[in-house]
């Protein structure tokens, strides 16, 4: 195995061992064992199973910046934000199943969350910055904080949808997103009414 493929492959390894075991109780002995790497190596490279998990949503994130396509600005916000978020999903596919587990032991070990939650609002942050959005000043905060509860919620779906389109999926994002460009605009339009567009 070659030393770039390394990291991809413990990360493989610790997503299959969650959906097979469990989040909680998986340690990284665990994972060295069966991913066959040594525990000095992999902890050199992932100190904490939450740096596995970081290494996902970062991996998903470049891949998402990477195949960005410039022309996308010119859509409105909303639809900006539509494909970017769906194209997050598909990057997370390959994991689903051992996200599933993680989602299932952090909702009974609250430090879990609120350590995973940190690292949402990062990609929420990016996400926005992708689609042309500010992130900075109270409405970037406003912005990264209603988008991370949209995407909380659309993430969950995503779990449970077994479509091959993500049908269920796509129609929460659209309208989780049509409610807050609807009530972006509203909010907007005394002060700015020539750039509603851009509501969002």
């Amino acid at each position: 195995m070659k030393k770039t493929e390394i990291p991809r492959h413990i990360v493989d390894t610790a997503m299959s061992l969650a959906a097979e075991k469990g989040w909680r109780d998986l340690s990284l002995a665990d994972i060295s064992d069966a991913a066959k790497v040594p525990l000095s190596k992999l902890h050199a490279l992932f100190s904490s199973k939450q740096a596995i998990v970081r290494f996902i949503s970062h991996s998903a994130d470049r891949q998402i910046i990477d195949d960005e396509d410039g022309d996308r600005l010119e859509q409105p916000a909303k639809d900006r934000l539509f494909d970017l978020l769906m194209n997050r999903f598909d990057a997370l596919q390959p994991y689903k199943e051992g996200l599933a587990a993680i989602v299932h032991d952090g909702s009974r070990d609250p430090l879990m969350g609120i350590a995973y939650l940190c690292n949402l609002r990062r990609s929420m942050a990016l996400m926005l910055e992708a689609a042309g959005l500010s992130t900075t000043g109270f409405r970037g905060i406003l912005r990264i904080k209603v988008l991370s509860l949209l995407y909380l919620k659309v993430f969950r779906i995503w779990l449970g949808d077994e479509s091959e389109d993500l049908t269920k999926t796509m129609s929460a994002l659209d309208k989780g997103l049509e409610r807050i460009d609807s009530w972006a605009r509203r909010c907007s339009r005394s002060c700015a009414p020539k750039k509603t567009q851009q509501a969002l």
